[in-house]
């Protein structure tokens, strides 16, 4: 059976590559578990510290949900069609908005739909100017069902987000990056380049530092401020016993490279 997400390491980089490129690497059930399996893996390999997430082909990052896949559950009544789809896509997305590792999504076609809710969850993007966004849920009679009514709106602010769930409109990489779902757009033969780039200015530094503002940011930015401020005086007192601090702090004062033993496992495991 083809592999329905293809792995490539390259030195504490990994790249994942939504393998379905007949099929608009649409998310059927069996794709969105593999990748779910895999970012099990991944989180947990300390000598991985970053993931580029990306699709095959030259059509699309990803199309959404498998609509054929989809219609079957939803023929099998609500609890069904909750099951199968909804908890599971939403698992995905918050896996990937929660993961302790930087994820870049390198954005290179159609990201519809649910392609378009793993961009909104995972920490960074970068967009192909070939890429294309949509809602277009609407279009089948249903609300986005992977966190797109509830991270959109936070991204790019209610009646912005309402008018692209309600007219399921189509809109291009330059307005994505407006809304703030991508953090740049390039040529469509740098986009990976410029993923990898990102991804690298992110490795220069402590990998426990890295988690700690990940988890800092995804815990605390639906909370108030003051209990964000805690969230944020949490992680870096988790931080200070660490070899990584007494590393930066050490590097600076003597004005050289920090180099950093930091395991994100090992530390995880204390907590």
């Amino acid at each position: 059976m083809t592999d329905l997400v293809l792995i490539e390491r390259s030195d504490a980089i990994v790249t994942l590559t939504l393998n379905r490129p007949e099929k608009l690497n649409a998310l059927n059930y069996a794709l969105i578990d593999r990748l779910l399996d895999i970012l099990d893996v991944v989180e947990l390999d300390d000598a991985i510290r970053a993931v580029i997430l990306t699709g095959a082909g030259d059509r699309a990052f990803s199309a959404g949900g498998d609509i054929h896949e989809f219609s079957q559950s939803v023929t099998r009544g609500p609890d069904a069609a909750l099951q199968d789809f909804v908890w599971r896509g939403q698992r995905l997305t918050a896996r990937l908005e929660a993961f302790r590792k930087p994820v870049i999504a390198a954005v290179n076609g159609l990201a519809y739909g649910g392609g378009c809710e793993i961009t909104e969850a995972v920490p960074l993007a970068i967009a192909s100017d070939r890429a294309i966004f949509a809602k277009p849920e609407i279009n089948l009679g249903m609300p986005p069902t992977f966190g797109g009514t509830q991270r959109l709106p936070r991204l790019a602010g209610r009646k912005r987000a309402l008018e692209l769930l309600l007219t399921g409109d189509t809109f291009s990489p330059e307005r994505a990056l407006e809304l703030g779902l991508v953090n740049q757009v390039v040529a469509h033969a740098d986009l990976l380049p410029a993923a990898n780039d990102l991804a690298r200015r992110i490795l220069r530094h402590s990998p426990l530092a890295a988690a700690s503002i990940l988890i800092a940011v995804t815990r605390g930015i639906n909370q108030s401020i003051a209990e964000g401020l805690l969230i944020e005086g949490e992680q870096f007192a988790r931080m200070v016993p660490t070899a990584d601090l007494r590393e930066g702090l050490d590097a600076w004062i003597a004005r050289r490279a920090p180099h950093y033993p930091g395991s994100w496992a090992a530390h995880a495991a204390k907590e």
